[in-house]
């Protein structure tokens, strides 16, 4: 057995994920059509194949604990000029997908690992094309608004041919928590 490229997220739900994927397209964002629209949890990482069952078996643990909690995008950011991405901003849910993804990324699990920069929930909308086209997704984007209960994550692997595709999805363990005047409720995702 080789290696294989995984990554976790919760995937942004249709209408949305589809709308900011061509969105995406539009700007010259020649990868937009090989990446499902998400929130990343573990960002592209290098694991032994043979790990996969051990993998999935984590990620099932930390579904488990899990609560559903109101996710919501509105407007955008950048990271440039540290990274060339302009983004829509996770204004309700960031707390829990922070928790959750230091759960995925446990000391003591098969996927820990450190990151290249500070985690931050967002959505890409461009990534590494010129800059006047980031400019527009920027500003193009700037009154973007979504909202939907995020009800679990999936494991993502991808291909020789660069695209993602989804291995499993993996459903919180909870019930889902109503919106809280854009807050999400204090322990909605448990720490272990």
């Amino acid at each position: 057995m080789g290696t294989v490229t995984i990554g976790v997220s919760i995937a942004v739900p249709e209408p949305h994920g589809s709308e900011l994927q061509q969105l995406r397209a539009g700007f010259g964002d020649a990868a937009a059509h090989g990446i499902p629209t998400h929130v990343t949890l573990l960002p592209p990482t290098e694991i032994d194949e043979a790990s996969l069952p051990a993998v999935e078996a984590h990620l099932a643990e930390v579904a488990a604990v899990g609560r559903a909690f109101p996710m919501r995008l509105s407007g955008t950011g950048t990271f440039r000029p540290l990274s060339p991405v302009v983004f829509v901003q996770v204004v309700a849910g960031a707390e829990a997908c922070t928790l959750l993804q230091q759960q995925v990324r446990d000391p003591e699990g098969p996927v820990n690992r450190e990151l290249q920069f500070p985690y931050h929930p967002h959505v890409t909308v461009a990534h590494g094309i010129d800059d006047a086209a980031m400019d527009r997704a920027f500003e193009d984007l700037a009154g973007y608004e979504a909202e939907w209960p995020c009800t679990g994550f999936a494991l993502y692997e991808q291909g020789a041919d660069g695209v993602w595709r989804k291995l499993r999805e993996f459903p919180f363990g909870g019930s889902v928590v109503p919106p809280q005047a854009g807050r999400v409720a204090r322990g909605s995702v448990p720490i272990r």
